[in-house]
């Protein structure tokens, strides 16, 4: 391990305290727990952008885009890929209805077009989809955590869980914005370095050819045809499908800033990956024997000044913290208005509420803890990332799509039984190891369920015409 030295020390404590009080000032504007869920609803396009992009570019597109990178190369850019397509088609098709609906989250959404125990049922499935993201942001802090300091990596685990409850506890969706583009900033600036800085130091596009073959490592398909497309497809319906980013587009001012919101993070996620691709390969190259989950925070210890190294070590540890953190604010909303609010809190103040969206946040951080170090210390980060996508999207994604264009012509029962068999699949599919991703089985009943509601729709309505005749 590299010794921190002053200048690291210096620009970490620099960035740390810029971004400490955006998150000061924006647990200030926290009054009730609508403010906390979707910042009252006066988020502008930047804001909205912010939201989205501070969860979605984190430590799953840095830390564990090297790290795949890596093992396979370019197939590791499927993550932010398939994260900008599925914003790009959030902007122009589903942003203008989700915001008009005036929810807050997307299980009250369903439950409005299918009743109760559907929002019930997506709160619990798409809940435990987004808690299988936020273990892979802790996967990621601690490989960043044990790379900056010398401690081992149970107590990385635990400090990376204190910091996403502290980030995310007092502030809400204003902290997940307002400091999610404070980090954004810094975040972009320190790509718009390491990446062509690994590019100049590996040779160009010449250097790489001439160290590596074009298969594995140049194709979007390293992994296989099957699995890099089901990756990318399954970042493309969860980005559709969860509750965090669908909770940025409820919190936009109005339609139009929230689809502009929607589509200016479309533009920008992409690129976000290329400099921790060109990362890993460089690491793969010249450190061959580094755990690839340390190829991030080890090439800016080595290759940067120190006082921009510390910023970048900073940088990269508020990115994953503040990724975790949306993810456990969206599982927060989710549980505290979908469960609590219906059936515990309906006659709960303010505050109460409030203070019930703040303890699951702090239940679910602990949980994901618990995982983490029961053996999944060295797992790959972005593997967990694209199962929580999959099994959010079998969950959601179309049942959504129903209800925002299709409401008056399916069975609500029949989208009941598509948000319990899309995710019930799914895990089936994966618990017996089948060839094929689960989530285009998931995708599949999903649908079939749904049609078969759109079919029996009218036959229903006839029926029920007939007998108030």
């Amino acid at each position: 391990m590299i010794e921190l030295t002053a200048g690291h020390l210096v620009g970490i404590a620099v960035t740390l305290a810029v971004v400490s009080a955006v998150g000061v000032y924006s647990g200030r504007m926290i009054k009730t727990a609508s403010d906390f869920a979707v910042g009252g609803r006066k988020a502008g396009p930047a804001l909205v952008a912010a939201t989205i992009m501070g969860t979605l570019v984190g430590g799953a597109s840095t830390i564990g885009t090297a790290q795949l990178a890596f093992r396979y190369g370019f197939s590791a850019w499927w993550f932010t890929l398939g994260g900008g397509i599925g914003c790009l088609v959030l902007a122009l098709s589903l942003a203008g209805p989700l915001r008009a609906a005036e929810r807050e989250t997307v299980p009250e959404l369903l439950g409005g077009a299918y009743g109760d125990s559907a929002a019930v049922t997506a709160s619990l499935f798409s809940s435990f989809g987004t808690f299988l993201n936020l273990v892979a942001q802790v996967l990621a802090a601690v490989a960043l955590l044990t790379s900056m300091l010398s401690m081992s990596d149970w107590l990385a685990a635990v400090l990376a869980v204190l910091l996403i409850i502290a980030y995310v506890v007092f502030g809400g969706v204003w902290g997940a914005s307002l400091v999610g583009l404070t980090k954004l900033i810094f975040l972009y600036g320190i790509l718009a370095v390491t990446g062509p800085l690994a590019y100049s130091l590996v040779g160009g596009w010449q250097g790489l050819h001439g160290a590596l073959p074009s298969y594995p490592w140049f194709s979007l398909f390293g992994r296989g045809l099957q699995v890099d497309l089901a990756a990318g497809f399954s970042l493309l319906v969860g980005v559709l499908s969860t509750q965090t980013y669908v909770q940025a587009i409820f919190s936009g001012r109005d339609a139009a800033a929230a689809r502009k919101g929607a589509l200016l993070a479309a533009f920008l996620i992409p690129p976000a990956e290329i400099p921790g691709i060109l990362i890993g390969l460089y690491m793969r190259l010249n450190f061959p024997n580094l755990d690839p989950g340390q190829a991030f925070p080890v090439f800016v210890l080595k290759f940067l000044p120190p006082w921009l190294a510390g910023v970048a070590l900073a940088t990269l540890l508020v990115a994953v913290v503040g990724t975790g953190a949306g993810l456990a604010l969206g599982i927060s909303t989710m549980l505290a208005r979908d469960i609590y609010g219906r059936y515990f809190g309906q006659t709960a103040s303010p505050a109460q509420k409030l203070l019930v969206s703040r303890l699951v946040i702090i239940a679910v951080a602990g949980a994901s803890l618990v995982i983490v170090l029961s053996g999944n210390l060295k797992s790959l980060i972005l593997e967990w990332t694209y199962l929580s996508m999959g099994l959010r999207g079998a969950t959601v994604c179309l049942p959504l799509v129903a209800a925002l264009f299709f409401r008056e012509r399916i069975l609500p029962q029949a989208g009941r039984w598509a948000i319990i068999l899309g995710p019930v699949t799914a895990l089936l599919w994966k618990v017996i190891g089948a060839p094929t991703d689960p989530l285009y089985p998931g995708l599949l009943v999903s649908f079939l369920t749904l049609a078969v509601g759109f079919v029996l729709a009218p036959r229903a309505a006839s029926a029920t015409s007939s007998e108030s005749r």
